[in-house]
């Protein structure tokens, strides 16, 4: 503790040399459960006179949102302040933040973009002191990190990326090849470029640049080319054909490096005509590689492409063969799995599917017909696998050979996991036939085997083959598929149960109450802060983290009371005649009612799907070799043929991670019936816009719009828009703005660009002044719910997106078990609107529970549609963008986007409970946070803390009792989270607990703004 304690204190030091050791030991060692302690006097270093502290203050708060994002958010505005610092170290520091969340989100920072852009151009325009330059490059690590923020902001955005054109043809044109460092920054601007919406100039000049890489004779730099075409080559992928001989050549080059990358770039642009070649290439490179983690890596891209692109079954079953021999035991469980999926689900029809199986069973059984060779242990266990489903499929072959080959591998080198494959193939087989001496020797042999596991299978194979219609009843034919009745419940134990519960047993108890109990029995350290009340905080010590809340107040029933520790201790406070109000049971003087429970359904927190992207292809003319070829040569274009076929502009082209035009061999489909799951799925993604909706008071049933929702307008333009009219403010190269003007921009989260290197010889570019906002006309009529759906709480009806013929508005409402999304389509023209297509895109965190879009035939002239749809959010996050366009026709086709954020408060409802069960639930519950919150004058009491928290958190207030209190919530559908809070010393001590991991910290975070606001 006292480890921790030294740099709290160094940090209120006004030795500077203490106060940085102090900052640089914070971000180095202080855990997640440390950050709260001195965040408070990190974020003060912000303000400090001197650039050093401000920087690493930056620097810690860096490593803060690396460790636990959710307990720094709060603190973006003053993120925005850094980067607007006078200082360039402070706002390359800066940088690092922002790079970090524009990753996660890009989508929240796009307002920034025109100041990364200014800040680009005066880096490039050697604006900075020289002190940041590196051979003579200015600022080049700098250029790195905001080309990747570019990058980010823009992507599939085009009136973003026409802001940053213009910085990005100046940095391709500065940046010389003359040095390792300008190398870099040319492979990141390319990158960039072919990342933004496309730009066909700057896409000619980047492909040069990578021709320049390419056709280098050093190494590095050709190494260099190839991996930033490997990268292109999904969007252009006439590219490669430009330098395939080079590529030929770097498939022969000594460097193993070099083979890789080579090999990577030719999967990049695989198709069903060059799919053999470059196969068998990728497999002759791992009969020579003996590096772990490229043969995983090799093996897994090969089945991928085997399964999307095989020309037939037998090339099919041979490469999964070599890829089961290669990769061994150390390939992905995924792809034998994968590849068993497949030969039994099947892909296209009945008679493809037994075709497909059957070449698998003579490929294997030709295999295990050599006895000398030695297979992975994984290749043998999908050998069993096929030859006990499908092996009956051979009618020329007798079941008695099959059963001997499996027999000679049991006996030879399998483990214990395979051996339980290969007695579960030989039981399948052995349903199919009336007498087997194989099957009498297996049931011989291992019933007196050591291996408990193995005389099971052997006992259970006995009784089975004596039984032959009960066997033939559980080993049905091709049945690998159908579904298997399951009582997950065990109700057949019903019984057993309640006898032991009459006998005295114990009842069961899951593992995590029985952790709970264990760390309420041990002794733990103490991390509150020193300085309590002298009750609270001696009380509070033998509390673990694990324990109740109520343990924390006055006279609990853990206190140091010699009558109850059975030891004497002279120093302990004296309790005597103190009146005891909380207890094990809870609140001890009265009993609240009890109320209705609510379900606690367990999380179930879905996977991230992974969304393909989608770009156009830019093709250029390929070069053209005018030397006669010699025999080398001509072998290298005869391979390069075969290599690059497919790739040619009238062709079909075919490359991974983009849409494929020519129809993948296998297909999957699946013969499993969906098994519908009672659990919810939920999950939370955070992003970092600068304020979350709060959500409306859902028990005064009021309408209450949001406050801070950041639903206006959402539509972005570019600087030279006609559609937007921004006031800019012009560098002042030798004076800075004021502190007032700075925190009026901030406020608006729109940087100035006059406090960016106020101190630095910076030339100032003016954005092109743009013209008046156009303002549309209003519709006689406004849309209006109905009045059943008005009972409910709901945001007010804003406009979305619109222009002079159609406007898009948009209404929420919150009810007690879902979130309701009502969009109105008003036709502001004079004309009917015919062919009106509503569509939303699919996101990451968000479910479109009824109706993925709409379709209006017709909508008449200054009228009014309108569509409601029901949205669930999928994982747990702090907001997440819902996004989709409208197209109709009037004279021509037209197109509108929008975009709707739901933030985690929309899902909140209040969870009403008495103060036993939220004892009871928090006892049960594991993930929790903390968090220590400064009080302003008008928070004075705990009630009105937790009135104004009940409002914008919709809480639940279980009970207030002196200056502690307790509440709870839930998550749709049926999530718990609780909080206990305290007040002392003008501060509000927070302590979130929920059976969701997430959930604490996003709405940690929640209460954190809630009180800034108020």
């Amino acid at each position: 503790m006292k480890c921790y304690k030294s740099p709290e204190k160094d940090l209120q030091s006004t030795n500077l040399l203490e106060v940085c050791m102090a900052l640089t030991v914070a971000s180095q060692i202080f855990p997640r459960e440390m950050i709260p302690a001195v965040l408070p006097l990190i974020e003060d270093k912000l303000q400090h006179s001197k650039e050093i502290i401000r920087r690493k203050a930056v620097q810690a708060l860096y490593k803060f949102y690396l460790i636990a994002p959710n307990q720094v958010q709060h603190i973006h505005d003053k993120f925005r302040k850094a980067l607007c610092d006078r200082d360039v170290g402070v706002m390359a520091a800066s940088l690092h933040i922002y790079l970090q969340m524009v990753t996660e989100n890009s989508s929240g920072y796009k307002d920034l973009t025109g100041s990364f852009v200014a800040i680009l151009k005066q880096v490039v325009g050697g604006k900075l002191p020289v002190d940041f330059n590196y051979h003579s490059v200015p600022a080049p690590w700098l250029q790195i990190q905001l080309l990747r923020i570019l990058g980010l902001l823009g992507k599939d955005d085009p009136r973003t990326s026409e802001l940053m054109y213009d910085v990005l043809d100046e940095s391709l044109r500065r940046a010389e090849i003359n040095h390792n460092i300008t190398y870099a920054i040319l492979f990141e601007c390319v990158q960039t470029i072919y990342t933004v919406y496309p730009k066909s100039d700057l896409l000619e000049k980047a492909a040069k640049c990578i021709g320049k890489f390419v056709l280098s004779p050093k190494i590095n730099l050709k190494y260099l080319g190839l991996k930033a075409l490997t990268y292109v080559v999904q969007q252009d992928p006439t590219l490669a054909l430009q330098h395939q001989m080079t590529i030929i050549e770097c498939l022969d080059h000594p460097d193993p490096i070099m083979k890789r990358e080579t090999l990577e770039l030719l999967y990049r642009i695989t198709n069903g005509q060059n799919v053999t070649v470059i196969v068998q290439k990728m497999l002759d490179y791992l009969t020579q590689s003996k590096d772990e983690y490229t043969i995983i890596d090799v093996v897994g891209k090969i089945a991928e492409l085997a399964e999307k692109y095989a020309p037939d079954n037998e090339w099919f079953i041979q490469t999964m063969n070599a890829v089961f021999s290669i990769g061994g035991e150390k390939m992905h469980s995924d792809i034998p799995n994968s590849f068993l999926q497949l030969l039994a689900e099947g892909f296209e029809g009945a008679k493809e599917d037994s075709q497909l199986q059957l070449h698998a069973v003579q490929s294997y059984l030709v295999l295990l017909e050599d006895e000398n060779a030695v297979y992975p242990q994984k290749f043998l266990q999908v050998m069993s696998w096929v030859l006990g489903e499908y092996a009956y499929l051979m009618k020329n072959v007798d079941p008695e050979v099959v059963l001997a080959s499996l027999h000679r591998i049991l006996r030879s080198n399998a483990t214990s996991e395979t051996k339980a494959w290969i007695m579960a193939a030989a039981t399948k087989i052995a349903s199919r036939t009336t007498r087997s001496k194989t099957v009498d020797k297996l049931i011989m042999e291992f019933s007196t085997s050591l291996d408990t596991c193995m005389r099971q299978y052997a006992f259970e194979l006995k009784h089975l083959y004596e039984n032959k219609e009960l066997m033939n009843k559980l080993f049905p034919v091709d049945a690998s598929c159908k579904d298997v009745v399951v009582d997950a419940s065990l109700s057949f134990l019903d019984g057993f149960v309640a006898e032991g519960l009459d006998r005295g047993a114990a009842p069961y108890k899951p593992h995590h109450q029985r952790q709970e109990e264990k760390l309420s029995q041990e002794k733990s350290l103490n991390f509150e802060p020193y300085g309590l009340s002298l009750s609270q905080s001696f009380s509070a010590s033998g509390v673990t983290g694990r324990q109740s809340p109520t343990g924390l107040s006055l006279g609990s029933d853990i206190s140091v009371n010699s009558t109850e520790t059975g030891q004497k201790e002279t120093n302990s406070l004296k309790l005597d005649g103190v009146k005891k109000l909380w207890g094990k049971e809870g609140y001890l003087p009265q009993k609240e009612s009890q109320v209705e429970k609510e379900d606690n359904t367990k999380p179930a927190l879905q996977g991230i799907a992974f969304v393909e992207h989608i770009v156009s292809n830019f093709p250029s003319q390929p070069e053209q070799e005018v030397t006669e070829p010699s025999e080398e040569e001509e072998r290298k274009r005869q391979l390069a043929s075969t290599l690059f076929v497919g790739l040619g502009s009238q062709s079909s082209i075919s490359l991974m991670g983009k849409g494929d035009s020519t129809t993948q061999k296998f297909r999957r489909k699946s013969k499993t019936s969906e098994t519908k799951n009672s659990e919810e799925h939920f999950s939370i993604q955070s992003i970092a816009s600068p304020s979350l909706c709060p959500f409306p008071d859902a028990l005064s049933r009021t309408q209450e719009p949001f406050q801070n929702n950041g639903h206006l307008r959402l539509r972005k333009v570019s600087l030279s828009s006609a559609e937007t009219s921004e006031s800019k403010v012009a560098l002042d190269r030798s004076h800075s703005m004021p502190e007032s003007e700075l925190n009026e921009t901030l406020l608006g989260h729109r940087l100035s660009l006059s406090s960016l290197f106020a101190d630095s010889n910076m030339e100032v570019l003016q954005p092109s002044p743009s013209a008046q906002t156009v303002v549309p006309e209003q519709l006689s009529s406004m849309p209006c719910l109905s009045e059943e759906v008005a009972k409910h709480p709901h945001s007010e009806i804003s406009e979305l997106c619109g222009n002079k013929t159609l406007v898009l508005y948009f209404c929420k409402v919150w009810k007690d078990d879902s979130v309701l999304l009502f969009l109105f389509l008003a036709n502001k023209s004079n004309s009917v609107l015919k062919a009106v297509n509503l569509k939303f895109e699919h996101t990451e965190h968000l479910k479109i529970c009824e109706n993925h879009g709409c379709h209006f035939a017709t909508i008449e002239a200054q009228s009014i549609e309108s569509f409601q749809t029901c949205v669930e959010m999928e994982g747990l996050c702090s907001s997440e963008t819902l996004s989709g366009s409208i197209s109709y026709l009037l004279d021509l086709d037209a197109h509108l986007n929008f975009s709707v954020t739901f933030a985690v408060l929309d899902y909140t409802r209040p969870m009403k409970m008495s103060t036993d069960e939220f004892g009871k639930l928090w006892l049960s519950t594991s993930n929790d946070v903390k968090q220590n919150l400064k009080m302003t004058s008008s928070q004075a009491s705990l009630s009105a803390v937790l009135n104004t928290l009940q409002q914008k958190l919709k809480l639940h207030i279980v009970d207030i009792i002196g200056n502690e209190g307790i509440a709870s919530c839930r998550l749709l559908p049926s999530v718990p989270c609780l909080l206990h809070c305290r007040i002392h010393a003008g501060m509000l001590l927070l302590w979130f607990r929920s059976p969701c991991p997430a959930l604490p910290d996003c709405l940690l975070y929640q209460c954190q703004k809630v009180m800034e606001e108020s």
